[in-house]
């Protein structure tokens, strides 16, 4: 058990189950009725042919009217991936912005750093996510505010967690490898009743890097259990503690339009620099068939962050001391957030059509308390932070003065929504999909340091109208249209007290989508493919006033249009095949502050990625890749370049009945390039040649 676990009264009823239901499993299985992971015909398919990311309900990707990727994360683990930006290297028109602090990822050119879900609950905190208990990704491009409300103007990106499933076998994992990789994780799974299936993943990691001085650590716990109450009910029961503790690493700076040429390991933070998130999720789902056709659904969500850091980082460079500027900040973050979601589910049909309905209410209470503290620039004990050599950084040249409290906010976040989807089946060839949400979000801001308070209340419409025309029975032809909204206070919660200007006063800024496709399956349903084409605007753009920087004007526009192709699944054979290609054009359109005609920063005109894999049912298996990308920019500003890049990845595998082998070797190159930014002076330096080794026993 982790360290810094804490037992409360719930978190300990669950686990006293769930160790005593371990102690008596006796390898019964659960009714066909009981929730359960999605069953795979074949398991090394790297599809998912059903997805409820895009709609809430279980529906073929190939009658979704809108594009969604997926990810099994079962297909990166041997890679040594274990965070969201590398997981969804490659994936067309997806970028990672992720720094050291927390993930953050650009979809068709938009940030969706806070629209990130876990089994369907929204996820918004600042921390750095693990894999080791998620199944599979969800990339739903394009608005989804129908749906999840606030935000998502590039797309959600939805986790999909592990699942308690009956009959399903135990394993034990170890992994090795370059940068001193270490980790062992055991997925245990037991049925102890007729009606009751648990499932513990845990486990720890170790692993320094290739970046100098930079190490971290994670621990998981993540019980669940899947209790069939009655032939109609089933209760759905997950937690999860997660914590990270690491060495905040900012990258490194640029110098003359480029990322400065110096060692690939060069960093410039401080010897005593970390930072420490620990999560506790709690979600509980109850599910109620009504009858054949209706179910009734009711999902808890309970999240917990506590994230602590000390970090001392670079801001730029200046010519004239020959210097690599830096700030020393630290923090205490507590966030909480409380989803209740309630939905019900039918078919039924009026006059010859086919209806599947979907009504939900959702209530959202979040809370959030940051407390900054950053170097004293004045007064007793100041002291700036010293700069480094560029090329030569001395991580003991540390920072010895005062720090003193910057910031320290308190903020509550109350939503209410009401929404409804109906999924028309008006023939054999055509369907309908049609959404409406309304949501009021109330945001209020206490500045603890000055005793001030002040509050916002928006209210939006969501709409969604989207149509499937299936002329052909393996192809299907898609349109869709879509809107979402960004209310003030909305993204990383919270507004500024008595803020100067009308910031606080704003509607919200705007997203709207067009997107047409096609969705065809070939040789004989075993391989898909999905053909979009897109535009994207961000209108009611915030920009400020170029005559009064106070006054924030809803006069810019952002746009991206696009074209996207991808295919997954086995061609003959025991081959298999797994990639996409993306092409855009994300740039500012309209703007206050000279960045009309500047494209987005991180954020590449064409990436790509296609996977090989070679695996029989038994015996030896291989596979081999390439992840491509485009030049980005920086900075908004385009000032610096970070050059294009291709990355080789391969692995070679035995398996044979319990046992499974391989080794993987990831930039088999070992080229340089730049994985993401968060600004011009700071630039992560993509992973080095390395090797992964995973042995896998399954009982």
């Amino acid at each position: 058990m982790p360290a810094h676990f804490r037992l409360t009264p719930l978190s300990l009823g669950l686990c006293t189950l769930l160790a005593a239901g371990f102690a008596c499993a006796a390898g019964t299985t659960l009714p066909t009725t009981s929730i359960r992971a999605q069953a795979e015909s074949d398991p090394d398919d790297p599809r998912v042919r059903e997805v409820s990311t895009a709609t809430r309900t279980s529906t073929p990707a190939r009658y979704v009217p809108q594009a969604i990727d997926t990810v099994k994360t079962a297909n990166l683990r041997d890679y040594g991936t274990n965070d969201l930006g590398s997981a969804l290297s490659g994936i067309p028109n997806v970028s990672s912005g992720a720094d050291t602090r927390f993930d953050s990822v650009r979809i068709r050119g938009f940030d969706a750093s806070n629209d990130f879900y876990l089994d369907g609950v929204r996820d918004d905190s600042q921390y750095v996510r693990d894999l080791h208990n998620i199944e599979r990704i969800e990339v739903l491009k394009g608005p989804a505010a129908v749906l999840y409300g606030r935000g998502s103007q590039g797309g959600i990106i939805n986790r999909v967690s592990k699942l308690p499933e009956a009959g399903r076998r135990s394993s034990i994992e170890v992994q090795g490898g370059s940068q001193d990789l270490r980790s062992l994780y055991a997925d245990l799974s037991a049925d102890p009743t007729d009606n009751i299936s648990l499932r513990l993943n845990l486990g720890n990691e170790d692993k320094n890097s290739f970046r100098d001085g930079v190490s971290g650590n994670r621990k998981l716990f993540a019980p669940s259990m899947s209790w069939q109450l009655s032939p109609d009910l089933n209760w759905l029961v997950q937690y999860e503690y997660s914590r990270y503790d690491r060495t905040p690493d900012r990258g490194i700076t640029s110098l003359n339009g480029r990322p400065a040429n110096v060692g690939r390991g060069t960093a410039y933070g401080d010897k005593r620099d970390y930072i420490d998130d620990k999560t506790q999720s709690l979600r509980s789902k109850l599910t109620y068939e009504l009858s054949d056709n209706w179910q009734l659904r009711h999902t808890l969500g309970v999240f917990k962050l506590d994230s602590d850091f000390d970090n001392t980082y670079q801001v730029g460079y200046d010519a004239k001391t020959a210097k690599v500027q830096r700030q020393r900040w630290q923090q205490d973050l507590k966030t909480r957030n409380i989803f209740n979601n309630t939905e019900l589910e039918g078919r039924f049909d009026t006059f010859g059509l086919e209806h599947r309905l979907l009504t939900g209410l959702e209530i959202g209470s979040q809370r959030r308390d940051p407390k900054l503290y950053n170097a004293a620039p004045t007064g007793p004990g100041s002291q700036p932070v010293p700069g480094l050599d560029l090329y030569n950084p001395n991580p003991y040249q540390s920072h010895t003065g005062r720090m003193q409290v910057s910031s320290d906010n308190h903020t509550e976040v109350e939503s209410r929504a009401l929404y409804v989807q109906d999924q028309l089946r008006l023939d054999d060839q055509w369907q309908v999909l049609a959404g409406l949400r309304y949501d009021r979000f109330e945001v209020e801001t206490t500045n603890q340091l000055r005793n001030l308070k002040d509050s916002r209340d928006s209210h939006s419409v969501s709409p969604r109208l989207g149509v499937v025309w299936t002329p052909l029975e393996h192809h299907s032809f898609y349109a869709s249209w879509s809107k979402s909204f960004a209310p003030v206070g909305g993204g990383l919660i919270g507004i500024t007290p008595n803020a100067n200007g009308n910031g606080n006063d704003l509607s919200p800024e705007l997203t709207r989508q067009k997107e047409i496709g096609i969705k065809s399956d070939w040789f004989d349903e075993r391989f898909s493919t999905t053909l979009a084409v897109y535009e994207l605007e961000l209108y009611n753009r915030r920009t400020s006033d170029p005559l009064d920087r106070n006054i924030v004007l809803l006069t810019g526009l952002q746009r991206s249009r696009g074209i996207e192709l991808t295919g997954s699944g086995k061609i003959v054979g025991n081959w298999y095949l797994r990639g996409g290609i993306g092409l855009q054009d994300a740039i500012v359109v309209k703007d206050n502050n000279g960045f009309e005609g500047k494209r987005i920063n991180d954020v590449a005109k064409r990436n790509a990625s296609l996977f090989v894999t070679w695996k029989p049912e038994l015996g030896w298996y291989a596979e081999t890749g390439l992840t491509l990308v485009g030049d980005r920019f920086a900075d908004n500003a385009n000032t610096v370049v970070l050059p294009g890049y291709g990355r080789w990845d391969a692995l070679a595998g035995y398996r044979h009945k319990d046992w499974d082998v391989r080794a993987a070797l990831n930039n088999i190159a070992n080229r340089d390039y730049y994985s993401s930014a968060t600004s011009a002076s700071q630039i992560q330096p993509g992973d080095p040649r390395s090797l992964v080794v995973t042995g896998t026993y399954s009982f």
